[in-house]
């Protein structure tokens, strides 16, 4: 979690909503990412699209199966769905999103063998989260 959280930072240094996520397979990262739907103008741009594309990429594969997403923000329903036909075996997510993450609809979002680990380091991705949201809304 912590390289997730230091892809946020540099999504906060880039004014991008501060969400970084990383792949890892086999105790190896093979993908790293961070919210870029301002640089691109693309909302499809988020943090974990980016992740799965680069990882799918290396591993010349459409499905994630023995991968590991950890990610600083819980995923919204588009990211949820494109992790489910992904199929990875477990997505770890730093602080929760009750308005816009996956889970307000529980978890059969995600593929049935995913699954879920919630709430590591959430003090320190919600700070970032916090201090960008500040930073916009004084």
């Amino acid at each position: 979690m912590n390289e997730a959280l230091k892809q946020a930072q540099e999504a906060l240094q880039s004014d991008e909503v501060p969400v970084g996520a990383v792949i890892v397979t086999q105790s190896r990262i093979i993908a790293r990412a961070f919210n870029m739907t301002q640089q691109l103008k693309d909302v499809t741009a988020h943090a974990e699209m980016i992740a799965i594309t680069s990882a799918s990429n290396y591993l010349g594969s459409k499905y994630l199966k023995g991968c590991t997403l950890f990610v600083t923000l819980e995923p919204c329903l588009m990211c949820a769905a494109a992790l489910k036909w992904a199929q990875l075996d477990r997505v770890v997510y730093a602080a929760s999103d009750p308005k816009e993450g996956f889970s307000r609809l529980g978890k059969e979002v995600l593929h049935k063998k995913t699954e879920v680990v919630p709430g590591i380091l959430n003090d320190l991705s919600s700070s970032l989260l916090t201090q960008f949201f500040m930073k916009l809304r004084p």
